[in-house]
């Protein structure tokens, strides 16, 4: 019996390598980042996306609560990413101090996104979201639906939302599914 776990421990790690989604440098070609911020919705928040000198990806702007407002949000979307027998997602990010959302979407067309919480500490560190706990939600509602089931992935975002207007920076080195 302990022949069979031991190997298909083996198995597995073999067979899942770490996924690298994006790994920021001075090069890296960040035009399938996007901004989307609440003005969709006639908010006044305003976020940008930019490499930074050191080659970090840097999504910074201000939230604001004006006309209903209050999030904002930077979406990576790809073709179709198999996931299956992936366990979490490993962000090396350095933020300051607040807390934001990490999301996946099963499919680019899905209404909803998973969704997990994080808090960023002022320093670079290592963040890593299992994805079995990532809950499902539309426009800020949790779904009566299961958690991410983590087979397919076609896009992925962060998004600052604390209901507060606020200014805010995070630098994202690199996204990884493990």
């Amino acid at each position: 019996m302990r022949t069979v776990v031991v190997f298909s421990l083996i198995f597995t790690c073999i067979l899942v390598k770490p996924m690298v989604l994006f790994d920021f440098d001075t090069k890296s070609d960040i035009s399938n980042w996007k901004i989307l911020d609440d003005v969709v919705m006639g908010g006044r928040s305003n976020g940008s996306f930019k490499l930074n000198a050191n080659g970090h990806g840097v999504f910074s702007g201000a939230v604001s609560l004006e006309n209903n407002g209050g999030f904002s949000s930077l979406r990576y979307r790809f073709t179709e990413k198999k996931v299956k027998g992936y366990t979490k997602a490993v962000l090396t990010i350095k933020g300051d101090g607040k807390s934001y959302q990490f999301r996946t979407k099963s499919s680019a067309y899905d209404r909803h996104s998973y969704i997990a919480k994080f808090t960023t500490s002022g320093k670079w560190e290592t963040i890593e979201i299992k994805l079995s706990d990532m809950y499902p939600a539309f426009r800020g509602y949790s779904l009566d639906i299961p958690n991410y089931p983590a087979e397919t992935l076609e896009e992925i975002a962060f998004l600052i939302g604390n209901k507060k207007a606020e200014s805010f920076e995070l630098q994202i080195d690199s996204v990884v599914f493990k």
